[in-house]
């Protein structure tokens, strides 16, 4: 054989070689860890079928299935198991370590009942064990010196308890000890975290029942990154030796009984912190004179190159500053005037302390500032311009100060401007034009000596849902133009204000809101503004109105008949001109749903698009046909391209599209139909009563369906109609979304013309919805947080209160800013049993329906929370003993601006 040929023979010989081997020898070694994770599957509880790859009949590769990792050395064998957050239960079995290689496992987020199973030390190459939020339970024996291996140990949040144990100090490795939101209790021992000196995040937050000091062997992990201490009932002073944790990036030691100062010299040498956090102690003292100081800016001056220069080399030590909370605490002195200008600060927290100085010029240099809350101290200070010149700041809050003169006009510049809160203070002049701060949702200038108009402007920012100007001397009138706010507190009592108050601003808010303003005249008020009540019509007029009404009422019945006429001729005419498309068998033609779509079976009024009718077909079954009606719509192809894309949908929590029948003016989308109607119309019967229980499934169910929309399904799909008369409930309460995403099938234009035109939906509405032109997921969450309000308090979503309708938003944030309110708006018609639960609900609706969009959570955190509050509920009935789910003053931030 020639060389020529020898060479060409080899490469193809090659190939094949390569591919024997993938095909032969990599399924051989591979199908010895199928078994084996087979076998742990097996005693796993599956509901959500998310192991659904994890078969041997499956064309799955191995190294495919859901979670696995596998690494090509050696062998091509498992390495990682990460299956966090996939609802499974059962037992975690011993079978798992048969797994020579396996390095990482991760169950985190699931539902497994147990023990801290230790036979897991039995895979001696594991390095990572993430059990956190799980519902782990019992102590942390002195065996866990088993995991030799171990570099991560994540317990958190679940039910372990006692004493931290001292088999700990065998895991000499261990980088990432995370036990915090447990119920550990007992003294934290020094000798434990002496040993573990290459730890870099130690974290035993939210530990309620220990009871001890901070460990002066922390300060000597000069590793360490992370130290998370808050809510854990540690006591005595911070120790001297935490001014050597030079690596140090997040310390937070808040929610203590800590005493005492800060260290010496704790200041100096943080040059990677990025969080400092010591609040709700019992701290005082001052702070150190060097704290957050280089050498250079101690002798800074504001008045060289303010507003243009850097000094950024003079604050090397907390250059990456981000966040710095001291609040409640005893603190008292100057306030570090270098935390004013820190180029990477976002958050200052330092009310309830006894802290002064002034706010510096130079703070328009901290070009990421969001928030400063300062409340509560003895700063006596102008408010500097440069403030206005801080485009990311959301939240400025300074009451209970000394602040005096007049407020920049530039002061609500910031684009995000949220909550602003200067009352309790000495400033004079007028309310500037706030025109530019179109997201400002709370102004609080109560208690100074402003004067002059209440600004018309204000009525121009959408989500404004809190003003309070009262005790000052505004005078003037109240603006017309404030009763087209959600405002949920309005209160101008005791200033100098005279005319008519607008009803909406009357009715739902305390009279006292309004009292110390003598010339202010309305319903309910002592001055009932008699003088303008309108002159009676004469004999002469009333006749003339009556005949005009009589000749309109005329013509209204003549133009009806010939509607009805040519809507008779039109419905005869192209009766043969219908197109069809049925996904599912159903025994039915055109003209026998046209038939059947009468006023008997008609329901409710019709929606923005058409009325809803409910057929029983030939074969028995019932559908839902809901008639889209008089518009100009897409091509057949493109339309029946669109409806096919709805009708690929499969989730149970999502209403199926049968098929549908097309004409020139008319669509017939045939839903499957759902026995026990409508959640609205439910909630609208004056014997609407439903346990607890069964309204947290349909609140979980049409969360599901709507992250399911959202992320899920491709094409992401956003509703856009979200409401109570659009979750239909099955015989069994299941819920189910209907009216999804018509947008696709009616065109965009018409579709916003005909939700225009849909009063009915307008406490479903976001309140961005009037500035963001293009729909969004949040607005979808805002609409499902009323819909799960109803399900808290029972009302529909726009109920009469004092002679006028109140949505519900409005009504639960008016309620919950007394004493005691978040108890108020619970449905009465539930169990007292069932209020954590109702409590925990009310919290997520609070997020959804928050004013400002970036701060309410996606479904899927919403399904997550909500699952939560049910496990939660069924591990009380279990362990009556549990620690509270919620606190019932504890509300989103919009809530409690």
């Amino acid at each position: 054989m020639s060389f020529l040929t020898y060479s060409m023979a080899s490469a193809f010989k090659f190939p094949f070689f390569l591919f024997l081997f993938y095909q032969v020898f990599i399924p051989i070694w591979a199908s010895d860890d199928a078994e084996i994770l087979l076998s742990f599957k097996s005693s796993i509880e599956d509901p959500m079928n998310s192991l659904s790859t994890w078969s041997n009949t499956s064309f799955t590769p191995l190294c495919n299935w859901t979670g696995i990792t596998c690494s090509p050395s050696p062998s091509f064998s498992v390495t990682s198991l990460n299956l966090q957050g996939l609802n499974l239960s059962g037992e975690i079995s011993t079978s798992i370590c048969e797994l020579p290689n396996l390095s990482y496992l991760n169950l985190a987020n699931n539902f497994f009942n147990q023990s801290i199973p230790l036979h897991l030390s039995q895979c001696g190459a594991l390095e990572t064990l993430n059990l956190s939020n799980n519902f782990i339970w019992g102590t942390i024996p002195d065996q866990i010196s088993q995991f030799m291996s171990l570099r991560v140990l994540d317990l958190s949040r679940n039910r372990v308890e006692g004493k931290i144990p001292y088999g700990l100090v065998s895991l000499k490795g261990l980088q990432v000890l995370n036990l915090g939101s447990n119920l550990l209790s007992g003294i934290v021992t020094s000798f434990v975290f002496g040993s573990l000196t290459e730890l870099v995040d130690l974290d035993l937050s939210e530990n309620p029942l220990l009871s001890s000091e901070i460990p002066a062997e922390v300060g000597n992990l000069d590793q360490l990154q992370r130290l998370l201490l808050q809510s854990s009932g540690f006591h005595g002073e911070i120790p001297d030796s935490f001014v050597g944790l030079r690596r140090l990036e997040v310390l937070d030691l808040s929610q203590n009984n800590l005493t005492g100062g800060f260290p010496l010299g704790l200041g100096f040498g943080l040059e990677n912190l990025i969080s400092f956090d010591v609040s709700q102690n019992k701290l005082s003292g001052s702070f150190p004179s060097g704290i957050c100081r280089g050498k250079g800016l101690i002798n800074f001056s504001v008045h060289t190159n303010l507003l243009t220069g850097s000094i950024t080399d003079s604050f090397d030590d907390c250059l990456n500053l981000e966040r710095f909370q001291v609040q409640n605490n005893g603190f008292l002195g100057e306030f570090p005037d270098a935390l004013w200008s820190l180029p990477n600060i976002k958050l200052i927290r330092a009310e309830n302390n006894r802290l002064s100085s002034e706010i510096p010029e130079s703070i328009s240099m901290a070009a990421q500032l969001e928030q400063v809350q300062i409340d509560n101290n003895s700063f006596i200070s102008k408010i500097p311009w440069g403030l206005g010149r801080v485009r990311s700041l959301y939240r400025f809050s300074a009451s209970l100060n000394g602040l005096y003169g007049e407020i920049p006009e530039n002061f609500c510049d910031s684009p995000i401007m949220s909550i602003i809160n200067l009352s309790h203070n000495s400033l004079i002049g007028r309310i500037p034009e706030l025109t530019k701060c179109r997201k400002l949702v709370s102004l609080s200038l109560s208690d100074n000596s402003l004067s002059g108009d209440i600004p018309t402007s204000l009525a121009q920012l959408p989500v404004l849902t809190y003003l309070d100007l009262s005790d000052n001397n505004l005078t003037g009138s109240i603006p017309q133009e404030l009763q087209n706010l959600k405002l949920a507190l309005f209160n101008v009592s005791y200033n100098r204000l005279s005319g008519r108050v607008p009803s909406s601003l009357i009715s739902g808010f305390p009279a006292s809101f309004l009292q110390g303003n003598p010339d202010l005249c309305g319903p309910g008020l002592p001055n009932s503004c008699l003088e303008e009540r309108p002159k009676s019509i004469g004999p002469t007029k009333l006749t003339c109105v009556l005949i005009s009404i009589a000749f309109a009422a005329g013509l209204m019945v003549v133009a009806a008949g010939f509607f009805a006429m040519y809507r008779s001729y039109k419905l005869k005419s192209h009766r043969g001109a219908w197109c069809s498309v049925f996904y599912y068998p159903l025994r039915v033609t055109e003209q026998g749903l046209i038939m059947g779509m009468d006023e008997k079976s008609a329901i409710g009024n019709g929606g923005a698009f058409g009325r809803v009718y409910i057929l029983r077909l030939p074969g028995g079954e019932f559908v839902a046909v809901k008639r889209l009606m008089n518009f100009k719509s897409q091509s057949w192809k493109a339309l029946k391209a669109e409806v096919k894309t709805l009708a690929k949908i499969r989730h149970k929590n999502i209403t199926k599209l049968m098929g549908f029948c097309y004409s020139e003016d008319s669509i017939l989308l045939i839903y499957e139909f759902a026995h026990r109607g409508s959640l609205g119309d439910l909630i609208c019967r004056s014997d609407f009563q439903l346990e607890w229980s069964i309204r947290l499934k349909i609140a979980v169910g049409a969360a599901q369906g709507l992250a399911y929309l959202h992320k899920e399904y491709i094409p992401h799909l956003l509703h856009r109609n979200v409401k109570s008369t659009n979750i239909l409930l099955d015989a069994d309460f299941e819920p189910k979304i209907t009216d999804f995403a018509l947008d696709r099938i009616v065109g965009e234009s018409v579709y916003v013309s005909s939700m225009a035109s849909e009063s009915g939906s307008y406490c479903y509405v976001a309140p961005e919805h009037g500035y963001i032109k293009k729909a969004t997921e949040q607005m979808d969450v805002y609409s499902f947080g009323v819909v799960l309000l109803e399900l808290i308090t029972g009302r529909q979503a726009e109920q009469p209160e004092f002679g006028d309708s109140i949505d519900i938003v409005k009504w639960v944030r008016r309620k919950i800013n007394v004493a005691n309110g978040a108890f108020q708006v619970l449905d009465r018609r539930v169990s007292n049993t069932s209020q954590h639960e109702m409590l925990g609900a009310l919290e997520v609706a609070l997020r959804c329906t928050s004013v400002m969009p970036e701060k309410r959570p996606t479904m899927f955190e919403v399904v997550r929370s909500l699952q939560s509050l049910d496990s939660k509920a069924r591990f009380h009935s279990v362990f009556p003993a549990s620690v509270e789910l919620c606190s019932p003053n504890e509300h989103s931030e919009s809530s409690r601006a």
